[in-house]
């Protein structure tokens, strides 16, 4: 007998929903930027207070923040007491990142394209740098808690994804010219959008 699924299974969806949200705002954003430079810049310049894209990347990003925090709350409340205790901290340390990011991102977003050096942008800066912390220390724990344990691997082997496409950005950042600059950014920036849909399915498929 096949179980029905529950409105916990069904939030889960709302990780997917928000990736497509944040995909669109990405790819549309910059036909209402004239001039914008998607292989050279970064994403973060759609969405800066002066940017003319502002008001479309609101709008097609308007899912984004709230589908990702509900399907993540909704992913911490449905592995209790489910797999390992040290799959479940990395996933409430995710869970927190895409709290300071959401909070962090909305409160301090760029003042202009690029750096211009003001308060707002150096805790834009600031909020980058704990998420990158707590995306890595939570992406680890989750790869380590796949190794260990059978029942986790499809989480550790997605986090091991994420977490490669987020070096390679961080990387790559430094090494590639400036003029593909927002090629390799844009393998950080889907990393931990992306894993947040894998959470989501994950929930779906949950057995409660």
């Amino acid at each position: 007998m096949i179980k029905k699924k529950n409105l916990l299974n069904y939030c889960g969806l709302l990780g997917v929903a928000a990736f497509l949200s944040y995909t669109a705002a990405v790819v549309f954003s910059p036909l209402a930027y004239p001039g914008y430079d998607w292989m050279a810049q970064a994403v973060s310049d759609l969405s800066a207070s002066n940017a003319p894209s502002l008001r479309l990347w609101n709008q097609l990003s308007s899912l984004y923040n709230v589908c990702t925090l509900v399907c993540a709350m909704m992913v911490c409340v449905g592995i209790q007491g489910k797999k390992t205790k040290l799959l479940r901290v990395g996933i409430y340390l995710f869970t927190i990142m895409k709290w300071v990011s959401a909070v962090g991102f909305s409160m301090f977003p760029l003042s202009d394209s690029g750096y211009a050096g003001t308060f707002q942008d150096k805790m834009h800066i600031f909020s980058t740098v704990i998420v990158v912390l707590l995306s890595i220390v939570s992406l680890v724990l989750i790869i380590i808690a796949g190794a260990k344990d059978k029942s986790c691997r499809s989480y550790g082997i997605f986090a091991a994804i994420a977490l490669g496409m987020m070096m390679v950005g961080a990387m790559g950042m430094n090494i590639v010219p400036k003029d593909y600059f927002g090629i390799v950014e844009r393998f950080s920036v889907f990393a931990a959008t992306g894993y947040n849909a894998v959470l989501g399915v994950e929930l779906y498929r949950m057995k409660f």
